[in-house]
């Protein structure tokens, strides 16, 4: 026999319709799940991949600008010392 795991801080509703769901797709409740957490991984990969490989919205010297001001102010107004 498997180990029984808990999930905490679910609420009834979120629970009812996690089981329905299960249900509405003639699966068990493991395997809507694990596809669940498949789903999100690869959402979450696809999702970086498109942040990371984008074109850079600031060329090297303005980014370099940006750091200058940004450690002035902080040195000015007495942040991160």
């Amino acid at each position: 026999m498997s180990e029984v795991k808990t999930i905490k801080d679910i609420d009834d509703e979120t629970w009812s319709r996690f089981k329905n769901l299960a249900a509405k797709n003639k699966v068990t409740l493991g395997t809507l799940f694990r596809d669940l957490v498949l789903e999100h991984s690869k959402k979450s990969k696809e999702f970086w991949s498109t942040i990371l490989s984008s074109p850079k919205i600031l060329h090297e010297e303005e980014a370099k600008d940006i750091d200058i001001i940004t450690q002035r102010v902080r040195k000015e107004y007495g942040f991160r010392q």
